[in-house]
């Protein structure tokens, strides 16, 4: 239910008075051009990394509730040296990254039109792989502990 609910908040499409005109010629469900920016999906959404300001703070904030609410709770292990997490994701730019293409892998294969093999094809390619990037022992939260960020330095680019 809240990835369904995340899905609504986030993939609504809103066309405006002039694209009305030009969708006539569109095809069901094809989103006319103008409206498919960089970092969007055919429904709308954008990916994290392409918002920031206010529209950022919103995706994260129904990134955390899912993260909160449904990944962790049915997915999330006991936190060790072998098996990090941050109990400040967010912080990590990295970890937002992973955790919002998850959910949007979410979103759309949990969806009905997605078919029964939907939520399989999720675990099998997206939530396995994604987990174990996040919780290498060497990986975005190593060094991060139960009530204990710890930021990590940029790699140094030399690039003039």
């Amino acid at each position: 239910m809240v990835a369904q609910s995340g899905r609504l908040m986030m993939s609504e499409a809103v066309l405006d008075a002039e694209s009305a005109d030009t969708a006539q010629d569109q095809e069901p469900g094809e989103v006319p051009a103008a409206h498919v920016d960089q970092g969007s999906a055919a429904d709308g959404v954008r990916f994290i990394l392409y918002l920031d300001g206010v529209e950022y703070d919103q995706a994260l904030s129904q990134l955390a509730v899912w993260v909160g609410h449904f990944l962790l709770p049915v997915y999330g292990r006991e936190v060790t040296s072998q098996a990090p997490w941050c109990p400040e994701w967010w912080r990590h730019k990295d970890a937002v990254a992973l955790l919002y293409a998850l959910w949007m892998a979410w979103c759309d294969l949990s969806d009905p039109a997605a078919g029964l093999t939907g939520p399989a094809i999720w675990h099998r390619d997206y939530l396995a792989h994604t987990m174990a990037q996040l919780r290498d022992p060497s990986g975005t939260f190593a060094g991060c502990k139960p009530g204990n960020h710890r930021e990590k330095p940029f790699p140094v680019s030399d690039f003039r």
